[in-house]
């Protein structure tokens, strides 16, 4: 009767379950497995889906676009994910003095994050950096001659740069939370022994926060390397001036949805899963030389 009783429990779980695994298995893993199948094959949505092998990834190493698109990709990531650590690091440092109204501060420097993959943003964002947008008009306002910043291949990609930088306030709110739970005592002793500012955020900071910063560098990665919206609407679609801001997620959307090369295209997003796990791999087989925890233990 216990068996019987605790098989029937079991059930009761499963029932529970269910929702997810249906979503997981119909609209996760099932689209995923179907899509490792189209990545080798030539599909167009018109017609069945016919097996080339691996021609899908030869082409990609002769595409000149894919190329393009890598190396957007590349110095965006590049030029995003520190500058954006440390960004969202140095203010979560001066939140973390004791100011008065700290919440008040804390949501202002989180808003940016919560509209940053907004479609508004980013056209806010084409206008600021326009012909006649904002930043022009200071520059004008000193004498000096602005440029179309948005639509020059010089300098397109490093508008969408400062737009990721400016949505530090996830990775902020993260860090303040570390910086929260290293004990005042700590700061307070290496005082006493004379050590400075910089002493104390190399020797106390910087390890007891290097898991939050570790976790922190992993989901910026990420995020940066899956970068669509905003390229999409500053560029129109079309990977700006001599794509300079044809992102990768770009490309592979045309290549699906404009040229309907669902097979090249499904080829595209396996290259960039397998990438994202081969980068995100090296820095856990990094980090046990520099990510340290609480218990003098390292990952």
């Amino acid at each position: 009767m216990i068996k019987s009783k605790s098989y029937s429990q079991g059930w009761v779980g499963y029932l529970f379950l269910s929702p997810w695994m249906i979503g997981f298995f119909g609209l996760v893993l099932g689209p995923m497995i179907y899509s490792l199948y189209l990545s080798f094959t030539d599909y167009n949505l018109l017609n069945p889906p016919e097996w080339v092998g691996l021609d899908n990834f030869r082409e990609m190493f002769q595409d000149k676009n894919y190329l393009d698109s890598v190396k957007v990709t590349l110095t965006f990531v590049l030029f995003s994910v520190p500058l954006e650590l440390m960004a969202a690091l140095g203010v979560a440092l001066l939140l973390n003095k004791g100011l008065r109204g700290l919440g008040f501060y804390r949501t202002v420097y989180y808003i940016p994050s919560l509209l940053g993959g907004s479609v508004a943003i980013a056209l806010l964002w084409k206008n600021i950096f326009g012909v006649d947008g904002l930043i022009n008009q200071v520059l004008d306002y000193f004498g000096i001659q602005g440029k179309g910043w948005v639509s020059h291949p010089d300098y397109a990609l490093y508008t969408l740069i400062i737009l990721s930088t400016w949505q530090f306030g996830s990775a902020m709110v993260i860090f303040l939370a570390g910086l929260k739970q290293i004990p005042n005592e700590m700061y307070e002793a290496a005082a006493v022994d004379g050590a400075g500012g910089w002493r104390r955020f190399w020797s106390i900071t910087f390890p007891l926060l290097s898991p939050v910063l570790f976790f922190n560098l992993i989901m910026k990665l990420i995020n940066s390397m899956q970068v669509f919206t905003s390229s999409y609407i500053v560029s129109g679609g079309t990977g700006g001036p001599v794509n300079s801001t044809l992102f990768y997620t770009l490309y592979l959307y045309q290549q699906g949805f404009s040229y309907f090369e669902m097979g090249y295209a499904s080829a595209m997003a396996w290259m960039l899963l397998v990438t994202l796990a081969v980068m995100t791999g090296i820095l856990f087989l990094t980090s046990r030389y520099w990510v340290h925890y609480e218990d003098g233990g390292r990952s």
